[in-house]
């Protein structure tokens, strides 16, 4: 049963996604035309605020949305336990993100972390938005953006 709201769940789940991705590539991007005097807090600074953004959007799935899912289709719930078995593993690669930035300032190791959750989370991503698109969209309730897509929203 649609909803009337101007803008449906699904998309601002892949709106939520691109931002994710664009933040990356921020990431990125900053790691590669930092000052060679300011690389640990470039590394730190870029990969922080990447990694604070991905992880605040699976947390405030994992606390917010997918209860709620489940709550009103309980037959998603193995798709609910995929995705947050991705969530723990994407933090899980986020911890050696951080790990390794604490380590060395050297960009060439942050971008090999990010390959890997990359890699990860475009995967996520796709089975996501595949799976919970059209039944976001369907769904009738008055949700807040920020707290089911987390701060990145």
């Amino acid at each position: 049963m649609p909803t009337d709201r101007v803008t449906a769940l699904g998309g601002e789940l892949q709106r939520a996604h691109g931002k994710l991705r664009n933040a990356l590539a921020l990431a990125r991007a900053g790691l590669d035309g930092g000052d060679p005097a300011d690389a640990a807090i470039d590394l730190l600074l870029f990969c922080h605020g990447f990694c604070a953004a991905l992880s605040g959007h699976h947390r405030a799935e994992d606390g917010s949305l997918f209860p709620e899912l489940v709550r009103a289709r309980p037959d998603l719930a193995p798709v609910v336990a995929k995705l947050t078995q991705d969530h723990n593993m994407i933090e899980h690669l986020i911890g050696g993100l951080q790990k390794a930035v604490a380590d060395s300032t050297d960009p060439e190791v942050a971008h090999r972390h990010l390959d890997g959750i990359e890699a990860v989370m475009e995967t996520h991503f796709k089975y996501e938005e595949k799976q919970l698109g059209a039944v976001l969209d369907g769904m009738d309730a008055d949700f807040d953006r920020t707290e089911i897509f987390g701060p990145i929203s």
